[in-house]
């Protein structure tokens, strides 16, 4: 059976906290993954930002829920659906992504938890499991499936390297100059065009 795996922000929707960033205008909140290959590190250094700008659960969400897919995201996801099951791997939270996956009707997600006080601060966060990309990969192999995997930033490396087969998606240029052994590509045309022509390849 053909799967195809792919990242979230940055591939079907933007970003969340950059979007929240803007929102509340706080530039610190931009970083993503796609910068800090440490997500220990980076998701400590947002809460820290929450924390002391008073800054609860609701406000994000509030945020998300005018946030759109990307253009041709939801065309691209339908397309894809008919040719290959489709899973989200995502290390973002269960608590935000329900508004996202609506407007993408409803694809398959596997990502993380926050943990919410109850005056609705945000103290911290669960993993789904460590290295929850890759080790789902694994899983999925051990399946027999043949897997295709995209994403973004550094955090998709180990998905789109344990896969059968996999490309970077809109890139930063940094990820992209460390990268030289993964393929990039940068409209959905392309991606779709990966895909296909891997799981013809193998037949």
């Amino acid at each position: 059976m053909n799967l195809v795996c792919l990242d979230l922000e940055g591939v079907l929707v933007p970003e969340i906290w950059i979007a929240f960033s803007e929102a509340v205008g706080i530039p610190e909140l931009k970083r993503t993954t796609r910068d800090e290959p440490d997500y220990d590190k980076l998701m400590n250094f947002r809460l820290d930002i929450l924390k002391k700008n008073n800054l609860k659960l609701a406000d994000i969400q509030k945020v998300i829920s005018g946030m759109e897919p990307l253009e041709g995201a939801f065309e691209f996801a339908n397309t894809l659906r008919e040719k290959a099951q489709l899973v989200i791997l995502s290390d973002t939270f269960e608590q935000f992504a329900k508004p996202l996956m609506k407007k993408l009707a409803w694809p398959t997600l596997f990502c993380n938890s926050l943990k919410i006080a109850d005056n609705g601060s945000v103290t911290g966060y669960r993993l789904r499991q460590k290295d929850g990309k890759r080790e789902a990969i694994k899983a999925f192999k051990s399946m027999n499936m043949c897997i295709f995997a995209a994403g973004d930033s550094f955090n998709d490396l180990a998905m789109i390297r344990e896969a059968d087969c996999g490309c970077l998606f809109r890139a930063p240029e940094q990820i992209r100059k460390d990268c030289t052994d993964i393929r990039c590509v940068d409209t959905f045309a392309e991606l779709l065009a990966e895909i296909e022509k891997f799981f013809n390849d193998r037949f």
